[in-house]
């Protein structure tokens, strides 16, 4: 197994690029997928974000590929966010920085008509959302003709997102004869299926167990009782924390990540935080990126349309405020953190009526995430009757995906049981609360006071 990358036995412009961007040793999956990459082989990669497995498959090709040749695409690589697609653009032109090879990246978000006259200016390499491919090859801008390499990156959240008849759609316009590239973090039943109908006697690496969190990452886990409780908890966090260097904190909607952003800002002022979510246009985002990359700010809220296109190596921490309710996101969430073998941290907040998907992820990353107590410091919120109503109805609602038959009633029980829990601590926290002078014969029969 090649030791370093002189033992790929690749160009010189390519290991000067390598040696100028700092890269001095291969990771394990880039040992192991560059080889039968560079011999033509099909390839399937199971491998976590932040692993190498871009320059695992870029290398390879831009070996391969050498040199400009004429005005139509030799390569194709389809990703499933365009923050994901510019930034495989972007390891390209660090790579191929010493050669000629013309490289372009389509995505939406933004009008097609500079990146058509890109396209007809000749290139080599194109990046792509599936949609915008298709949207400038049907225009007929685009030959694949010449196609000889297709990739698909993060296939599994390509599949997450609905993209199945578009890179159907795709796979009926390239050559037949052709080299296909697989990635995924996940090996689901679709990726499966699609690998099945895509590759040919792929070489298959697993360069850790699927779906398990990087070994770098300390998972830990705070049971809430409710949302601002929560962010009770993020503020007593990002207080006493003094290692935090650079944290993304993601969130399941772009409301509650406005909310986290305004109370941020607050916080800490608008030169420390950034946020990011499909409602921002297309330069907003690039900007906060950009400003997260380079050290602008410290802070960056998102949803997970950007937990699949953000490459920072030095996040040192990431938390989960709400559980992701597709569970796959979950290793992609925190593979921002513990990069590049460095040490990372992920901080995960769920309620009793996100147990139900925090269950699932244990057993997709086979883990039992460690449960930290809440800091005493921290007020435990008393959850208000609307909020509670509706995390009964979420947790009925989980009862029918398991068992269709499950008549429920809010699981009304369960849920004042999971919350009675949460008082007795309050209670003890807080002496003079009102539940220990007066306790309630019926959860959520009573006034409680909060702190005001």
């Amino acid at each position: 197994m090649a030791e370093t990358f002189d033992d790929f036995k690749f160009n010189r412009q390519i290991l000067n690029a390598i040696a100028d961007a700092g890269y001095t040793q291969p990771t394990p999956i880039q040992q192991k997928a560059i080889p039968p990459i560079l011999n033509g082989q099909d390839v399937m990669g199971i491998a976590q974000t932040g692993t190498g497995k871009t320059a695992a498959y870029v290398l390879p090709l831009l070996m391969k590929l050498k040199y400009a040749q004429g005005e139509n695409p030799r390569a194709l690589i389809v990703s499933p966010t365009r923050e994901l697609a510019m930034q495989i653009e972007e390891n390209i032109r660090t790579f191929a920085a010493n050669t000629d090879l013309r490289t372009v990246v389509l995505y939406g978000g933004l009008g097609p008509k500079t990146q058509i006259e890109q396209v007809n200016k000749g290139v080599d390499i194109i990046v792509a959302t599936p949609g915008r491919f298709l949207d400038i090859y049907l225009a007929g801008h685009i030959v694949t003709k010449q196609l000889q390499t297709l990739v698909l990156d993060e296939a599994d959240k390509m599949m997450d997102m609905g993209f199945m008849p578009q890179i159907n759609r795709i796979l009926e316009v390239v050559p037949v004869k052709r080299q296909n590239l697989l990635f995924s973090a996940t090996m689901s039943d679709k990726v499966h299926s699609l690998a099945g109908n895509f590759l040919e006697f792929p070489t298959v690496i697993e360069v850790t167990p699927q779906a398990t969190a990087a070994e770098t990452v300390e998972q830990q886990l705070y049971q809430v009782p409710n949302i601002k409780t929560k962010i009770n908890l993020l503020k007593n966090l990002l207080d006493r924390e003094d290692d935090i260097k650079k944290l993304i904190i993601f969130c399941k909607t772009r409301v509650v990540a406005e909310d986290i952003f305004k109370f941020l800002t607050r916080k800490f002022g608008e030169a420390e935080v950034k946020v990011l979510h499909a409602n921002k246009g297309q330069n907003t985002r690039i900007n906060s990126i950009n400003s997260f990359k380079n050290d602008e700010v410290k802070i960056l809220v998102a949803t997970d349309v950007a937990s699949r296109g953000i490459d920072v190596s030095d996040v040192s921490h990431v938390i989960n405020f709400d559980v992701p309710v597709v569970i796959e996101d979950y290793v992609h969430r925190i593979g921002r953190t513990g990069r590049a073998f460095n040490k990372g941290v992920a901080v995960t907040f769920a309620t009793p009526s996100e147990q139900y998907y925090l269950n699932k992820i244990q057993k997709l990353i086979r883990q039992t995430i460690p449960v930290l107590e809440i800091p005493a410091d921290v007020f435990i919120e008393e959850t208000p009757y609307q909020e509670r109503q509706d995390q009964a109805r979420e947790i009925d609602m989980q009862k029918r995906k398991e068992d269709p038959d499950f008549k429920g009633a809010f699981h009304e029980k369960k849920s004042a049981n999971q919350h009675k829990k949460f008082d007795a601590e309050k209670a003890k926290r807080n002496p003079n609360h009102p539940s220990n002078k007066k306790p309630s014969k019926k959860y959520g029969g009573a006034k409680r006071s909060g702190r005001k």
